[in-house]
């Protein structure tokens, strides 16, 4: 039985995972003006490699929870989130990190109406005000027909919408696979598809150098000095650190007390924007950043109001940033989940 410093607890262990996992973000857009992205995350993917198969072993109690006969499906679900985050971290490129985390922060609104499209879940009328309220926030960020963002805007939204998706398909795998092994075939596919693209990058002969997001993208493998590569192989570590923390969050507490506090991450954007770049929004984008955040509340406590249905037996319970959020609210009890995007996980689901 939960009590009140369950709850407690695990807030703070939801504000430390958001904490270590804004550390992540720091690092890859300070990386994003020399490095290559696929070269951060071949790294980082072969550091988490090892505390993943330490995290299945840990919740699962054993590794064969990977090797079920869904694992073609988890690695697919690993396809749809590289594909998610890579458009976040490329727009984190270009972007203010305060201006990317609240644009990606709209995979509540996303999840909200990709859940009523596949599954035919009903949103009532209060709830689909608050996701057009939403999307009126970005426009306010994004100022369309002005000089404004530029094309990369568009990268965190698309980012949330694919997230979003990822986690609407995750809730019936929930059922049969576990989310720390999902963690884990996220992680390898992230690994593979790294790989890939810095097969094609990595000679730098196709790098784009014009655009920050692009070059990101294409830009050829660096050597790094031991710093930097240092920094790169700490995100995998960071990656255990924040899911063992989200997971531990959601296990003891209430799924809508602790979800959110998701939206602490924005203090962390601002904070490191302002530290490093020297960036903060205009007024325009502080009414925007309010009105994402507000309607994102909305949605996910008119979701934990919602009576709680019947879970399975192994039910998983959604920054940002990829496998490592993969886990957050695994296996939490019958709570109805929380949409956001430090917690990628399944279904009833609520990661990397």
């Amino acid at each position: 039985m939960r009590t009140r410093s369950d709850t407690t607890t695990g807030i703070i262990c939801l504000i430390a995972g958001i904490a270590v996992f804004s550390v992540q973000d720091l690092i890859l857009k300070k990386l994003s003006a020399d490095y290559p992205l696929h070269q951060a995350m071949v790294l980082r993917s072969l550091t988490a490699l090892p505390f993943l198969l330490l995290i299945v072993w840990w919740f699962d109690g054993r590794l064969s929870t990977i090797t079920t006969p869904g694992w073609p499906k988890m690695l697919a679900r690993g396809l749809l989130n590289f594909v998610a985050y890579t458009s976040y971290y490329l727009g984190l490129a270009a972007l203010p990190m305060a201006t990317t985390i609240a644009l990606f922060f709209t995979a509540p609104l996303f999840i909200t109406l990709s859940a009523a499209l596949l599954f035919n879940e009903k949103v009532s009328g209060p709830a689909a005000l608050a996701v057009l309220a939403g999307f009126a926030g970005v426009m306010l960020i994004v100022q369309p027909g002005t000089e404004g963002l530029g094309w990369a805007a568009i990268l965190p939204i698309a980012g949330a919408a694919g997230y979003a998706l990822s986690m609407v398909i995750a809730r019936p795998m929930g059922r049969t696979e576990s989310a720390a092994a999902m963690a884990f075939w996220g992680n390898i596919c992230f690994l593979l598809c790294a790989l890939v693209l810095s097969v094609i990058y990595g000679n730098g002969q196709l790098a784009l150098t014009a655009d920050p997001s692009l070059a990101f993208l294409t830009r050829g493998w660096i050597m790094p000095p031991l710093r930097d590569l240092a920094l790169m192989a700490s995100c995998g570590v960071i990656a255990a650190a924040g899911l063992t923390l989200l997971t531990h969050a959601y296990r003891i507490a209430p799924s809508s007390s602790v979800a959110p506090f998701e939206y602490s991450f924005m203090f962390w954007g601002l904070l490191w924007g302002w530290l490093f770049w020297s960036d903060l929004p205009d007024g325009t984008g502080w009414l925007g950043i309010a009105v994402i955040i507000g309607a994102g509340f909305y949605v996910i406590r008119a979701e934990g109001a919602k009576p709680p249905t019947p879970a399975p037996a192994q039910a998983p319970a959604l920054v940002s940033a990829e496998v490592e959020r993969d886990m957050q609210a695994a296996e939490a009890p019958q709570d109805n989940p929380p949409a956001f995007p430090q917690m990628e996980k399944a279904a009833p689901e609520g990661a990397a």
